[in-house]
Formats: C-alpha cells, structure tokens, sequence
C-alpha cells in the first residue's frame, strides 16, 4: 500500500507544482501570484476542497502527447469565504499559458455545475493565453460549454470574474457574462481582438495596455466594475465584494450585528450649498447614511455622473444608486443609465434593498447622446426600477426635474418610500427655464425684460421648486431633516424586510437591450 501511496503522492507533487519552479519564478517576476498562492489567499484557512487534480488532457496533435501536466492548467474546487460556501477555479498561466483545452473546460463546468445544483457563488481567477489551438474545436466547444452555464446560472448564483492576466478572444465572454469584473492594474488585459490583428485591419497603433488594460476598461468601456493595484489587492476585494452579497436568488446576504446608538447624523444639515447651481459630493452623504467603512463603490471610474455600490445600514447590506451632481450636474446620460440599470438588476436578483439618492436635473442633451441612443439607454434604467421587487426607498435631496424624476426610482413606479429633503425641487423643469417658456409673452412685452424673468422666476420657485407639492400629492411619503434621514433608512428598510411582489407569469420581459 504505501508504494501506492508513494505513487499518488508523485502525481500531486507534479500538479502542486504546476509548470515547474521557473515558469513560477517568471511569474513572480511579474509582480504576479500563481494560481495556487491566490485561491489560498482568497479563501479561508485550511478550506480549500481541490477537485480533479490529476486531469490530464486527450490531445495527441502536434506533439501534445508528449506534455502531460496534472490538472491541466487550471485548478478546480470548493471552499468558505468568511465561513460561506463558494465555488472557485483559478487558471495556471505556468501550465500551457493556461490555455483552454476540452478538459480544462469540463473541469469549470463541473464546479459550475456544483454551485448551481448547491446554491452557492461561483469565482473565477481568469489567467490565460485563450484557446488552446492544438485543439481546435474541441477547445472552443469547451468555451461555448462554460458560455452555456454562465447564462443558465445569471440571476441564481453571483458569478464573480477577476482577470488577472491576459484574457483574449472568445476567452472575455465568460467574464462578461458574469456579475462583477476585476481587473488587476498593469499585469491584466481583455479584448476579442489584440494589438497585431487591431494594426493588420485598422491601422492602429495601440499596446495592450492601451487597447485592454484594467484602466481602459474601468474608464472607457465600463467592462471593469472593479480594478486593483496588484494580486493581493484584488484578493482582498473579492473577499470585501462577497461580503455583501447572498448566497443565492432564495437568500438574503448575512445581517452583521450592529446596536443602536444616536443615528443622527447632523453634517447632513450642512451638506446641500446654499446656491441649487452649486456642486457637492454625494458620496458626502452617502458617508454618512451608511455604516462607518462600509460604503464599497462599484464601476468608481467610469459614468461618474452616478454612484453606485454596496452599503450596510445598520449592518443590512443595501445597494446605493445615486446622483453626483459634482460631475456633469449629476445628469442621466447613456453610459451613466446604463451602469445603475446593472447595478439595479444585480441588486434585484439577489434580494439586495435600494436606496436612491436623487439629485438630478434631467438627462444630458445634445446630439451625441440622441444618436448614441440615449432614449433607449435611458429605459433601461427605467425598466430595471420598475422590474425590481425588492425593497426600494429614495431620497431626494435637491434637485428631480422633467422624465428623470420618473426614472430615477419615484413613486409612481412603485418605490415603497419616497423621502424628500426640504431643499428638494420637484418640478418639469428648472424655474428659470420653466418661466422662459410659461411666461414668454409677458416676459418679452416688458418694460425690463430681465428683471421681468427674474421676477417670474422667483414666483416659479415659490409655487413649484420645492417638496410640498408632490407631498400634497402622496408622491412623496414625508418631507425629513436631513440630519433624521439614516433613522428614517433604518426604520424603512425594518419594515419592508418582508416585502414579496407576485408579478404575472412571464417567460421573461423584452428590456430595450
């Protein structure tokens, strides 16, 4: 028995060791970890379960028979982050560039497999070089496999991708599909098609970094949710992520402990300038709504007109979407709706409450947003609100003119709460450009036609630039101080913790896509 052990302790030895001690030191070199350094930092102590470590692949082409390597490029298995169930596979670039072979697929499918039929997240260590071409299609069957199970699995289990190499071809659909994206700063790239084919077909000179680096795709694409400095920095912000997220689409994410105390929060009082033109930070107030140190932003670079991510109130993890009026006036625009749309999704199917900020002047004009298609960009916001049945609470706190009062969660497309700040202006539009058009004739005819609008425009604010109305209405549920408003959030979201909306059978809705 003991030769036999002796055997199989032979084989692990070779699949511990991946591609050997000098593709490992190469690596290093990089600045980056291998695949088995990160999976032992991502997840707890002592809990990773490997499955499928001696897997070799079945290719006898162009000399493959003779490189035979113990799990194939990419390691496969279970484990806890903070004492939760999570599904994971890191890809070895020390191992074939960690290219994808047929077997290198079933092995991700098999775990997906497992977290869909157990209920739990899936993590996915993106490191690899594509498609492993001495294979031809039987590696890109392996893709279209996992392509398959990612689709099945969106809106069940979160999947969470984190590129931490190069990620190439038919390689980025898998993350793209998935929930969340990091990527790691200077040492990951994704794009279908790399620098070489970009230079033969459009002339363009442009480095990978430039075409599909971590900043690139956080700023400009939007197809990084998150980006950190090095591996280790990446690691610790896949464990902070999956803190605030279920376990499932059955199950709420885990209610850490917190005693109450004074939850005023007097600065609120201050925060909102004196002049409705003047700019301020509302991450200021999203500071002090939320937990001490919990505010964790998604998408931070890119559409920074809205703000979006996770929070704990009263140690209740909540999605935020809000307004940043320091950027662009805080209006919707294309890329902005479309980043809170899926967020709000996100949020939705995985029973996460909403808060809204609102402080917004209505959407961006101009003829590059209308044929960049913001009418339809624009309802995707709209449908995700209206799609969700979680519970929803908003807070205006300035400004909620025109159509984007609408879509910016209000009440009439069924927000459970609806707050406004006193310095809150619900109206179609603004009151100097509301009077230019109501009081046109009567403006033009004057003695001073300027100090004639001036004058209207006081009356306009006066009647309509102000909260009272719409509470008159019942569109907004109570007018608040400031300063009471995370006493008010707590109190909310207590009372619609039980919330359930039945929706009529439906194979699923048609979004404006």
């Amino acid at each position: 028995m003991q030769e036999l052990i002796n055997i199989l302790e032979d084989k692990k030895g070779q699949a511990l060791l991946g591609g050997g001690i000098e593709r490992i030191d190469k690596e290093h070199k990089k600045g980056k970890l291998t695949a088995r350094e990160r999976l032992e930092l991502l997840l707890d102590h002592h809990t990773f379960e490997e499955l499928d470590m001696l897997v070799e692949h079945r290719s006898f082409d162009f000399g493959m028979e003779t490189q035979q390597v113990p799990g194939d490029g990419v390691i496969t298995g279970f484990g806890k982050i903070h004492g939760r169930l999570v599904y994971v596979f890191a890809q070895d670039f020390t191992v074939f560039g960690g290219s994808l072979s047929e077997t290198h697929a079933r092995k991700i499918c098999k775990i997906m497999d497992l977290a869909m039929e157990n209920g739990a997240p899936v993590i996915g260590l993106n490191d690899s070089g594509g498609a492993r071409i001495q294979e031809g299609v039987d590696s890109l069957g392996g893709y279209a496999d996992i392509f398959y199970r990612n689709t099945v699995s969106s809106g069940v289990i979160p999947q969470i991708s984190a590129i931490m190499g190069p990620c190439a071809g038919g390689a980025v659909y898998s993350p793209a599909i998935t929930d969340f994206i990091m990527m790691v700063e200077n040492t990951s790239y994704m794009f279908v098609t790399g620098p070489n084919v970009v230079k033969t077909v459009t002339n363009e000179d442009v480095t990978s970094e430039e075409l599909g680096g971590a900043m690139t795709h956080a700023k400009k694409s939007g197809v990084a949710h998150l980006t950190a400095y090095n591996d280790l920095d990446a690691i610790r912000k896949l464990r902070t992520l999956f803190s605030y997220i279920p376990q499932n689409n059955n199950e709420k994410t885990p209610r850490l402990p917190y005693v109450m105390g004074d939850e005023c929060r007097p600065a609120l009082d201050q925060v909102i300038p004196a002049s409705a033109q003047t700019p301020y930070d509302i991450k200021e107030v999203i500071l002090q709504l939320s937990d001490k140190d919990s505010f964790f932003e998604i998408h931070e670079h890119y559409a920074e007109n809205i703000v979006v991510g996770f929070a704990r109130l009263a140690g209740r993890s909540i999605g935020i979407v809000a307004n940043q009026p320091q950027d662009l006036a805080g209006v919707l625009d294309v890329n902005c709706s479309k980043k809170a749309a899926r967020f709000v999704r996100f949020c939705d199917c995985f029973n996460i409450p909403l808060l809204v900020l609102v402080d917004v002047p209505g959407f961006l004009p101009g003829t590059d947003q209308e044929w960049n298609g913001i009418i339809t960009n624009g309802a995707k916001l709209l449908y995700a609100f209206s799609e969700a049945t979680v519970p929803r609470v908003t807070v205006i706190t300035r400004k909620a003119y025109g159509g984007a009062y609408d879509v910016m969660n209000s009440k009439h497309i069924k927000a459970d709460l609806n707050y406004a700040w006193p310095s809150a202006e619900i109206a179609v539009m603004g009151a100097k450009g509301a009077s230019e058009i109501i009081f046109k004739k009567e403006i033009s005819s004057a003695s001073d036609p300027e100090a004639k609008l001036l004058e209207k425009e006081a009356e306009y604010q006066q009647k309509f630039a102000n909260p009272y109305r719409a509470a008159a209405r019942g569109f907004v549920d109570e007018v608040i101080v400031p300063s009471e408003t995370r006493k008010k959030l707590i109190k909310a979201f207590d009372m619609l913790e039980n919330k359930k909306i039945v929706r009529p059978f439906k194979k699923h809705g048609n979004i404006p896509l």
